[in-house]
């Protein structure tokens, strides 16, 4: 990356390899990215005057013209993700009408459009290689569909919509970041009866550090989930509930306007470009193709899996009532997992909560760490870097060859100034150069069960699964070999890059896999066989549910950039009637899960119109992982081949190429089905 003067007194000017968080504060963001949009206009002109200098590294000029500026703009992003507060909201907001005009004006940019067409009819564009010529075709389509061609008015009317879409989309995602940070409940110790005790003690050391007496509940997800799993107090449960299906609907941060506010645009920008709708637009470069051809993928796998979503239903229905008495009241959203996890128990005679003191999180990284050395020929040691937060911790790796190929950051655990979920990023994108490789930087974040008085960090097999799953992210960044930027790492259809993610969760299953990490906090005993065996007999208990739920949001998510007409009908009415269908139990007439929904409306694209690309992953990856299955599940000849032909290709071929590639053949439809046991 090219490192500017060092003189600047701005930290955000001086970004080089290890990026200076310690010194980065909210005051650098604006003046930092005004410098860097003149610098980059200046680029795009002297690039766009390119048929009169030569048509020398044109595509490389091209590649790299935004370079410093996307990696500023993560920074201040991250930071306004991870350590929130009214200066970095208000420098986020500062910058994105400018950002965002900028690169509407970049792919508007008439001389540039001509001086790229103009490119593509040399003959040095005729003898470029597969990559880079892959690259070409990319950029030319990237352009058309960012409305190169279109009229001056009508630009002038997309620069109007991306402006807003992207403050829009901000504003709803600082409400949900907001809301969920404002809500807490003190509770005394008696109403955490069934509670996990190290909930209880977390709850009640986070209401001491708040001075007050009791718990305090949050809507993190490391208390959120074991209350209403656990939770004997029906009422306190549903007050969680409710208080989580409420985010986003308070008076001050009611997303449910911005909601078919961001519909609108997003439809309007899709038709403005030639397309029938939102999800034509975003998925006419990916996998699926269409919306039309992701509906009818969702539909058929729901088709596939409710005989046995309504047999998992009627049974939880029974096992209520012989439990609960005949006259217990209807079964309510806020009692499933609840009830789910008694039958559970007592059908596999499983508890979860038995597996945390084997999942201590040192113990799971250092345990991943090794099982991709084993398959994929990496070295990962902890380094030193500053952080921007005390709990932030600095990694490399090396390949087989002992080179430096890239360093990672880490944040596992919930704080009220950091928002939900999980998350890979990528900070600097590196690839090989002569005589070796500049090396990559990314992060991964997580809101992970934190440590608590003396007891570290234990994690629950699902969070396991998702440390595991956001390396797979971190990896596909990291080892990629590909030397145009821009189709480095996750730069590929969204519908393909949750497959190194997702197929990274099934070592979590696999007993040789799981001997490497999976060990007890203090007496160092292995995961008991007895334990193990248990663990995989439930794997799949209630898997139409957890499937249905997914169905849901991929369906809720098409449907509103499908068929849904934005400029007559009620978006959030419409997403509560298409998650109702998915749903064990009738949901409230308040329901609005849709108003909290960050991954398709936090960012002018996001996962919108794009959510189905989990399942259609977790096709790809359960399909794929047969292999390792087959060949061994540290087979470096099989780990060889994956990160040959799909970790390291970004998006260098055609997916479907790159799978193809690795698995000699066309995916398994039904791979997925057969896994969850549902076929």
């Amino acid at each position: 990356m090219t490192q500017p003067a060092p003189q600047s007194s701005n930290p955000l000017l001086n970004v080089g390899f290890q990026i200076p968080f310690d010194q980065i504060g909210p005051k650098d963001a604006v003046p930092a990215v005004e410098t860097l949009l003149q610098e980059a206009r200046e680029r795009v002109e002297r690039l766009a005057s390119s048929g009169e200098r030569g048509f020398e590294n044109f595509m490389h000029d091209l590649d790299v013209l935004t370079e410093q500026l996307g990696t500023v703009n993560t920074i201040v992003h991250h930071l306004d993700s991870v350590v929130s507060s009214d200066e970095w909201k208000a420098a986020v907001e500062a910058i994105i009408p400018p950002t965002s005009q900028f690169y509407t004006e970049l792919s508007l940019h008439p001389k540039l459009w001509q001086a790229l067409k103009a490119f593509a009819e040399t003959d040095a564009a005729g003898g470029l290689d597969p990559v880079r010529a892959r690259h070409l075709k990319l950029t030319i389509d990237e352009f058309r569909r960012g409305g190169a061609d279109l009229s001056d008015d009508k630009k002038a009317r997309l620069m109007e919509v991306n402006t807003k879409l992207a403050q829009v989309t901000n504003q709803f995602s600082k409400n949900v970041l907001d809301a969920t940070a404002a809500y807490e409940l003190y509770v005394p110790a008696e109403r955490l009866s069934g509670v996990p005790q190290r909930v209880i003690e977390a709850t009640r050391r986070d209401a001491e550090g708040k001075g007050k007496e009791g718990h305090r509940l949050t809507l993190h997800m490391p208390v959120f989930q074991p209350v209403l799993t656990y939770a004997d107090d029906r009422e306190l449960r549903r007050e969680l509930w409710q208080a989580s299906a409420l985010l986003g609907q308070e008076p001050e941060r009611d997303n449910r306007p911005l909601i078919g506010e961001i519909l609108k645009l997003r439809r309007e920008q899709a038709e403005l470009l030639g397309f029938k709708n939102f999800a034509d637009y975003v998925l006419e470069d990916r996998m699926a193709g269409s919306g039309d051809n992701a509906l009818r993928f969702e539909r058929d796998l729901e088709t596939k899996t409710r005989p046995a979503f309504e047999r998992e239903n009627a049974e939880l229905e029974q096992y209520y009532h012989a439990k609960a008495g005949a006259d217990a009241p209807k079964l309510a959203p806020w009692d499933i997992a609840y009830w789910a996890e008694k039958q559970r128990q007592e059908q596999y005679d499983f508890d979860e909560e038995a597996l945390r003191p084997y999942f201590e999180l040192d113990s799971v990284l250092a345990g991943m760490f090794e099982i991709c050395r084993r398959v994929f020929g990496i070295t990962v040691k902890e380094g030193q870097a500053a952080g921007w937060h005390s709990e932030v911790k600095f990694y490399d790796i090396y390949n087989e060859e002992g080179q430096h190929i890239a360093s990672f950051y880490t944040d596992w655990f919930p704080r009220d100034t950091k928002r939900g979920g999980a998350w890979m990023n990528a900070f600097i994108t590196g690839g090989p150069k002569e005589g070796g490789v500049d090396p990559h930087l990314g992060l991964m974040c997580g809101n992970m069960t934190p440590p608590s008085g003396d007891t570290p960090a234990l994690l629950s097999i699902r969070e396991v699964e998702t440390v595991f799953h956001e390396f797979g992210h971190l990896l596909h960044h990291a080892m990629s070999r590909v030397p145009v930027k821009s189709l480095s790492g996750t730069n590929v259809p969204w519908d393909f890059v949750e497959l190194p993610s997702q197929i990274m969760e099934n070592w979590v299953m696999e007993r040789d896999a799981l001997d490497l990490f999976a060990k007890h906090y203090q007496t160092g005993e292995k995961l008991p066989q007895e334990l193990f065996d248990k663990m995989v007999a439930a794997r799949n208990y209630r898997a139409a549910n957890f499937s249905m739920r997914q169905y849901s949001f991929g369906l809720t998510d098409l449907t509103l950039h499908v068929e849904f007409d934005p400029a007559t009908g009620d978006p959030v009415a419409v997403a509560r009637e298409v998650m109702g269908r998915f749903y064990p139990t009738e949901l409230p007439e308040n329901y609005a899960q849709v108003a909290s929904f960050n991954h398709l409306f936090s960012s002018p694209v996001g996962y919108g119109a794009g959510y189905y690309s989990y399942k259609w992953a977790e096709v790809l990856d359960a399909d794929a992982f047969s292999r390792f299955a087959k060949e061994g599940i540290f087979n470096r000849e099989t780990g060889r081949a994956y990160v040959d032909t799909i970790l390291s290709r970004g998006n260098s071929d055609d997916p479907a190429q790159l799978y193809r590639d690795f698995m000699g053949r066309d995916p398994d439809a039904d791979a997925l089905l057969r896994r969850s046991g549902l076929l």
